[in-house]
């Protein structure tokens, strides 16, 4: 059962503004992003986050600074929730040399080790085992720390999802497993793939506490994680959070998303997750309309900023070509 909003655990007001304003970010962010890329000044893939921004916010309130986070490839949203700055996540986009990853990561593979963001990965499920790595670690060394790897629905259909499920169970390691599903593994509706349609109901065979969110609700998200991540660093092993959200735009940038119909978009739309939690905060007097006015007009220069400091950065040397390749061993 899905608690009421008044009755969940609630940031405090200040972070209840700047949840909002993570979230127009992200949104402002990504709706930059297919004219320039358009215009050939992104390349290879780019998969955009519109729509799906309670989740990442949701989650990035409800954890430390010093938690880890690891993603799969629909990544921008994720590392800007972390904390990233717009412009070194633009400038990642354009290949330049100021990226997030020095340009060398693009959309898909971006990394902050300073963020504790470690990665987006492009194999579908492959990092889930790196998080329940960076989790043992954790355990091992003692430390206090907690990763939440997210996912998104067809991950579960993946043999390494059910070892990685497996593993952190076993050895109950500090890992929150959140899957964004929202319904489709590129144009692959959920129930055309997956037998168990209730995704979260997946964590049983692991004897793992399975829940499901409202993904459209930054604070059913929050609460959620917040009592997981409370939960996993008691030492009390994993959580699985299945978060029901929707992307506005297809799978990737080429894709029309024919596969969806109007319809359906049109009632996914409606639960835009900025616009209704802008009316909730105004109904619970958390905010005023011209607080919300003030955020977005910031935010939207700010990424004006953005492009432009992706625009005048310099490519990345080429000698660069050779470094980041290994990792030197330390005896």
């Amino acid at each position: 059962m899905i608690k009421e909003k008044n009755e969940r655990s609630l940031p405090e007001p200040r972070e209840l503004l700047e949840i909002y304003r993570d979230m127009f970010r992200i949104r402002e962010f990504e709706e930059s992003c297919p004219k320039l890329y358009s215009e050939g000044k992104m390349g290879g893939f780019l998969h955009l986050y519109s729509g799906q921004e309670a989740v990442g916010v949701g989650v990035a309130h409800a954890i430390n600074e010093s938690d880890y986070m690891v993603s799969a490839y629909r990544e921008h949203g994720l590392i800007l929730a972390k904390g990233a700055r717009p412009d070194k996540v633009m400038a990642e986009l354009f290949g330049k040399a100021t990226g997030v990853s020095r340009g060398k990561g693009g959309s898909m593979h971006m990394f902050d080790p300073d963020l504790r963001f470690m990665g987006g990965y492009g194999i579908v499920g492959g990092h889930l085992p790196l998080a329940v790595g960076i989790g043992y670690a954790i355990q091992y060394r003692e430390d206090d720390e907690v990763v939440v790897c997210l996912f998104g629905d067809g991950a579960t259909n993946q043999g390494v999802f059910h070892e990685a499920m497996n593993m952190a169970a076993l050895y109950q390691v500090p890992v929150v497993f959140v899957c964004e599903n929202n319904g489709y593994g590129i144009g692959t509706s959920v129930t055309r793939a997956s037998a168990v349609e209730e995704l979260y109901k997946k964590s049983c065979a692991y004897e793992t506490p399975g829940v499901r969110v409202d993904g459209m609700d930054v604070l059913a998200v929050y609460d959620a994680v917040r009592q997981a991540v409370h939960k996993a660093r008691g030492g009390k092993g994993p959580t699985y959070i299945e978060a029901i959200t929707y992307r506005f735009r297809g799978h990737s940038i080429s894709d029309p998303g024919t596969y969806r119909s109007e319809q359906e978009k049109k009632i996914w739309q409606e639960r835009d997750p900025i616009p209704n939690f802008a009316e909730w905060l105004l109904a619970q007097e958390q905010a005023r309309p011209e607080d919300l006015r003030l955020i977005e007009e910031q935010e939207k220069q700010l990424i004006r900023q953005a492009i432009e400091f992706a625009e005048k950065s310099p490519e990345p040397d080429l000698d660069q070509l050779w470094t980041d390749v290994y990792v030197e061993s330390r005896g």
